[in-house]
């Protein structure tokens, strides 16, 4: 059966350069590849096809003897078809790495995590931090390559420089990390002394965070591009900030809203009271009127004097819980009004067991 041209399988022009080519074969590739059309046998020889020609075409010494000579002046020569897909896998991993999440050895930075406390009153109306974080950067030496100076880094002979090997199992394919260069796509003979090959050395970056006002306990702020740097002039990582906030003595949060408690004597909750009570706010306060005959846990609110919303406008409320104290340490003078006031109410301090329990079936 006789080989059909490859300009024709690739679609291409004779005078097609390199960026035709390959963009030429991914398109052919995506659409033939047996992953994309399990079972399909007519797919699958279509796929070869098109692997086959951008091989030759791709190769400038290959090129120029299929130009002159055809299907016959390469078998001659050592350029044969190819022995399965293995052989595919391996010569394209860089353009299948490109279709199915690969895209080759050079990696983008990863992304990093900062733990900080902060206090009850930064995380309600936000601060500014100053904090240092370590990480990698370009060594200066080597100028990030990890070779040592008048040396360079050469393609590893296992992967072919795109840092990952693809293994195909019948139509279904492996992709993984080239074991050699650990996804580098590259080897280094002659280290840098400085950086020991990594092409980085790790120091320590001042960076201050604008915290925002409301952020709670385990809220996570992000800063892009403040990561672990990536290889070879890729983008760096992210730095994600992670808040703890420290108890406060007085107040707690239950979303927007920040609780409190406020001890009242028994005078003060069976006559009533005006109470000044501190707020969040430093150095603010407000004025209370604490109606008469008030129980334990009933409460007060203060509309807008709670947490302000992260992502929007206005603030929580401020809610004060009520607790009667029953007094301890009587003096005289204080024994004497309270039995008092309880003949006044017709209850008699001394009850009788009697009288107990008939009180308990009321």
């Amino acid at each position: 059966m006789s080989q059909r041209d490859y300009y024709e399988v690739l679609g291409v022009s004779k005078s097609a350069n390199e960026s035709e080519l390959k963009k030429a074969y991914r398109q052919q590739a995506l659409k033939y590849h047996p992953d994309k059309n399990p079972g399909d046998k007519q797919a699958e020889d279509k796929f070869k096809e098109a692997s086959e020609a951008y091989d030759i075409l791709k190769n400038p010494e290959k090129r120029q003897v299929y130009d002159q000579f055809g299907h016959e002046g390469l078998k001659g020569r050592g350029f044969g078809g190819f022995s399965g897909f293995d052989d595919i896998f391996s010569q394209f991993g860089d353009i299948f790495g490109d279709f199915f999440g690969g895209g080759g050895g050079q990696r983008a930075g990863s992304d990093l995590r900062l733990d900080i406390s902060i206090s009850f009153q930064e995380a309600v109306f936000g601060t500014e931090k100053e904090v240092e974080v370590s990480k990698h950067n370009p060594c200066g030496t080597c100028r990030g390559s990890g070779a040592k100076p008048g040396h360079s880094p050469q393609p590893c002979r296992t992967c072919r420089g795109t840092g990952q090997v693809i293994r195909a199992q019948g139509f279904f394919s492996v992709q993984s990390t080239c074991p050699d260069c650990r996804g580098a796509g590259q080897t280094i003979t002659h280290p840098c002394t400085e950086c020991h090959g990594d092409g980085r050395v790790l120091k320590n970056k001042k960076l201050s965070i604008n915290i925002p006002a409301g952020v709670d306990d385990g809220s996570r702020l992000r800063l892009r591009e403040e990561g672990e740097p990536g290889q070879q002039g890729l983008p760096p990582g992210d730095l994600y900030v992670i808040m703890h906030v420290a108890a406060h003595e007085s107040f707690h949060r239950e979303g927007h809203d920040i609780h409190c408690r406020l001890m009242l004597t028994f005078s003060q909750a069976a006559l009533g009271a005006d109470i000044e009570v501190p707020l969040l706010d430093e150095g603010k306060s407000q004025v209370i009127s604490v109606p008469a005959g008030v129980q334990t846990n009933e409460s007060y609110r203060i509309p807008g004097a709670g947490v302000p919303q992260l992502r929007g406008h206005g603030r929580g409320d401020l809610m004060i819980h009520f607790i009667v104290e029953t007094p301890k340490g009587l003096n005289k003078r204080q024994k004497e009004l309270f039995r008092e006031l309880s003949e006044i109410d017709g209850n008699s301090v001394k009850e009788t067991l009697k009288g107990f329990f008939q009180k308990l079936r009321m």
